[in-house]
């Protein structure tokens, strides 16, 4: 069997609508990006912390929000709000730092924002 792509998996879960499948790809891609962003901080020193601490969150908060939103749970809404919040904080924090993998953070963070938001 040919591996699946995210999109392809996604798409097989029926009870989802579009909006879903793209939020669930968008934070699965934001917590990917925040995983590199934060190990590419850890390079640049102590001025670094807050970024990294924020990215390690929205990684964790991301990748829950997806599995949420596959899983159609009770709670989705309510961790989606919370994925839109950290993203943005993030995104504010890393828009700060002229790295190249902190703008493209902040990029990708700003489409998550936008994509939780609209889940409601």
């Amino acid at each position: 069997m040919d591996a699946m792509s995210l999109s392809d998996t996604v798409s097989e879960i029926d009870h989802l609508s579009e909006e879903q499948r793209d939020c669930i790809e968008i934070c699965t891609e934001a917590a990917e990006a925040c995983e590199w962003c934060a190990d590419a901080c850890t390079d640049h020193g102590e001025d670094m912390a807050e970024c990294i601490r924020l990215c390690r969150d929205v990684a964790d908060v991301a990748s829950l929000h997806a599995r949420f939103m596959a899983r159609d749970s009770d709670y989705s809404d309510q961790l989606g709000e919370l994925c839109a919040d950290v993203c943005e904080a993030c995104a504010d924090e890393c828009e700060q730092h002229d790295h190249d993998h902190c703008q493209l953070c902040a990029d990708v963070l700003s489409e998550c924002a936008e994509s939780c938001r609209s889940m409601h």
